[in-house]
């Protein structure tokens, strides 16, 4: 044991951190190196499709789009599958593998078309991955009592990998070409090289220290249903899909602020260096809390810390979208004034998440059971990547509105979660029991 953490769940946490930081690393460099000339658009660019004329920037946003989509739509069925069968670590193996030959690929391919296919490759390596190893998450914990600690460094690791992966992609593309005894090697593909190191040392980790829990005919289920509607009768809507939605406003609000960066540096009258660091302030905050929030959520219940993250979402969110207007107001829009004011506010963004998301998972975790794991989890993780997904198309098509009709949007959808969380959830923790057993 490490840090009081099951040295199982921090090797995953270590995994799941390497196969982050490589898939981050090509969200920033898939977009260079398809608008760098090195991938053949001719006779794409400028066609229609649908009626929509393709550019090189809706292009991008296809491949980018792509991987989230398969992603997350592709979760509920291997999270059920992996339910039936029992077997989560050959899952997440599949799915790094997957990912890394997929990774591979890309310096030896020129057509869009071969750059499309290797991204859905990539997104169906982990769909693979991901319910499997929140799953296995779930059921390292040996009671209730750990699950949301467990949550909290495995969520810790994962986004340090996701948020720090963009700055060293830059970096190493940037750094480029580099010197090597087989010849010279471009910024490109030493990147696309990081993230097929980022999915061999995470399928190394796995392979060599991670087993299948032991599993008894008693923990397989044969009911791998999606519940929408509550079964006991106390509730209208099941607490998991509840938890689903929430988490899929939440994971929206999050997004909307990477499509406004011209919008933002120009109200507040910033760089993109203040830009990169309010938008990096969400990872930060959730790096620093989401430890300790997960570990006091064993002790004093789930619900108080998710109602209490979506209670601060909304303002958080709210606010960030009148900032350049209270600058101007206050001291006429030239000064520090602005941008520190987004940072403090993104910062609060994050803990707020970071209040929502360890519990809300290990609360799912609670409900689960065993059998049930990868089905119930992985509700919550496509609800995730959904939101990351839907967030920037969100935030594009509200700006039409004025610079703040995106925030009050989040806003709104925020406090619509708060009230579903506040109504239809029930806690599974107290300070002086153990939980319920698994829901049915």
């Amino acid at each position: 044991m490490v840090l009081g953490t099951d040295n199982r769940v921090l090797t995953l946490g270590i995994a799941r951190m390497a196969d982050a930081l490589g898939n981050s690393f090509l969200i920033i460099v898939l977009p260079l190196y398809i608008e760098s000339g090195q991938i053949d658009l001719d006779g794409i660019v400028g066609t229609q499709l649908f009626g929509v004329e393709l550019t090189t920037a809706l292009l991008v946003g296809l491949v980018l789009s792509l991987f989230g989509f398969l992603n997350s739509f592709g979760q509920p069925l291997t999270g059920r599958f992996s339910d039936r069968v029992g077997k989560r670590r050959a899952f997440v193996l599949f799915g790094l593998g997957l990912f890394g030959v997929a990774s591979s690929l890309y310096p030896f391919v020129e057509q869009y078309e071969l750059v499309l296919l290797i991204r859905a490759l990539q997104g169906l390596g982990a769909a693979f991955t991901i319910p499997a190893t929140v799953a296995l998450v779930n059921e390292f914990a040996a009671s209730n009592t750990e699950r949301g600690g467990n949550f909290g460094v495995f969520n810790t690791f994962r986004l340090i990998g996701f948020g720090f992966g963009p700055i060293v992609a830059g970096i190493v593309v940037s750094s480029g070409p580099y010197a090597t005894p087989w010849g010279g090697l471009s910024g490109f593909n030493a990147a696309f090289g990081v993230a097929v190191l980022g999915a061999i040392v995470s399928f190394a980790l796995v392979t060599l220290l991670i087993e299948d829990p032991p599993r008894t005919e008693s923990d397989a289920s044969d009911d791998v249903s999606f519940r929408v509607f509550d079964r006991s009768g106390n509730l209208l809507f099941d607490p998991v899909f509840t938890l689903g939605v929430g988490t899929l406003f939440m994971a929206t609000t999050i997004a909307l602020f990477a499509t406004l960066q011209q919008d933002i540096t120009r109200e507040l009258s910033e760089g993109s260096f203040l830009f990169s660091v309010q938008f990096a302030a969400v990872v930060i905050a959730n790096v620093v809390f989401q430890v300790p929030i997960g570990r006091a959520s064993d002790e004093y219940g789930r619900r108080p810390f998710i109602v209490a993250g979506f209670a601060l979402l909304v303002p958080s969110v709210f606010l960030q979208g009148y900032v350049p207007a209270i600058a101007t107001a206050l001291t006429g829009g030239e000064t520090l004034f602005g941008p520190i004011a987004m940072l403090l506010l993104r910062l609060l963004q994050g803990v707020a998440v970071a209040l929502v998301f360890a519990p809300s998972l290990a609360l799912a975790g609670d409900l689960a059971g065993r059998g049930r794991s990868g089905t119930t989890l992985s509700v919550l993780t496509t609800a995730f990547g959904l939101g990351v997904a839907i967030g920037p198309l969100a935030a594009g098509y509200f700006v039409r509105f004025g610079f703040a009709a995106p925030f009050t949007f989040g806003a709104a959808i925020a406090a619509v979660a708060l009230v579903l969380v506040y109504s239809q959830v029930e806690d599974t923790i107290t300070s002086t029991a153990t939980g319920p057993a698994p829901h049915d």
